[in-house]
């Protein structure tokens, strides 16, 4: 078992906890040997829910933090239905999280994890403050317009997997900054929250693999032919460590049909043993 736990961060509502338990089920079975401590940010779920999901986790050996979010901190931002508190969580984690910690992984609640975690934990971040994978050989077209939409040059980053150094993240990261983005692009956002982060860090975040870590559930046709056929299923399933079930489409809702929807449901219903 490795010294060195991984520290996990993820940041969901109530209607996401069952999601994340299939996730983190996942994360334990393909990871063994994995020491692994789970921060949650949140601002409501209810004492009772928390108090059941600690205890869940508890039962497999994993400590969780949950950490309710101090409302005053928004005060100053621009919060709406479009824009909800909950969604510049990942983006300010970096001072929501104890000092104390200087790395965490962030995950998505709708993943996953199907191989060791380990070589992604254990990346050497050389100086940026994040790593993050684009899914540029899926989409290259809408990698193009997303540059010229937020004027930047680097590849777009799917903040859904984002590995964070926090105290480069600390001194990089400034709320007022935040804010002040979000009100000048108001307009401009498509997804708030990873747009935001790919304005304003993208340029301090280290590129990865997506087919790795974070493979894109929806297009395994796309990763096929362009990789001329050598991300296949096997492939997928020897090597991808993160598949990601991005988009409005879950798998846990019932007319889910999708490749990897068995998968996935196979580890839905033992996270619920």
């Amino acid at each position: 078992m490795h010294n060195d736990r991984i520290n996990l961060l993820v940041t969901f509502d109530k209607n996401y906890i069952k999601p994340f338990q299939t996730m983190l089920v996942s994360l334990l079975t393909n990871n063994p040997r994995e020491t692994v401590h789970v921060w949650l940010l949140h601002s409501a779920i209810p004492q009772e829910e928390l108090q059941a999901l600690e205890e869940y986790c508890s039962l497999r050996c994993v400590p969780l933090t949950p950490l309710q979010v101090d409302r005053a901190i928004f005060q100053n931002a621009p919060i709406s239905k479009r824009y909800p508190q909950e969604m510049y969580y990942r983006l300010l984690a970096p001072h929501l999280l104890p000092e104390s910690l200087e790395k965490v992984l962030y995950l998505d609640p709708d993943i996953l994890v199907i191989n060791p975690l380990r070589p992604l934990w254990d990346v050497e971040l050389k100086g940026c403050a994040f790593a993050a994978a684009s899914h540029t050989g899926i989409t290259e077209i809408m990698n193009d317009i997303n540059r010229v939409r937020l004027g930047t040059e680097h590849d777009y980053y799917n903040t859904g997997v984002v590995l964070m150094d926090l105290e480069k993240a600390r001194e990089l990261v400034k709320t007022d900054a935040i804010f002040k983005c979000v009100s000048e692009h108001e307009s401009d956002l498509l997804l708030p929250d990873q747009d935001v982060f790919n304005f304003l860090y993208g340029q301090q975040t280290m590129q990865v693999d997506d087919a790795i870590w974070n493979y894109d559930a929806r297009y395994y046709s796309n990763y096929l032919i362009r990789s001329g056929g050598i991300i296949n299923l096997e492939w997928v399933m020897q090597k991808t460590a993160v598949l990601h079930f991005c988009g409005k489409r879950k798998p846990w809702a019932a007319s889910y049909s999708h490749r990897f929807g068995a998968l996935y449901k196979h580890y839905m219903q033992a996270a619920a043993r």
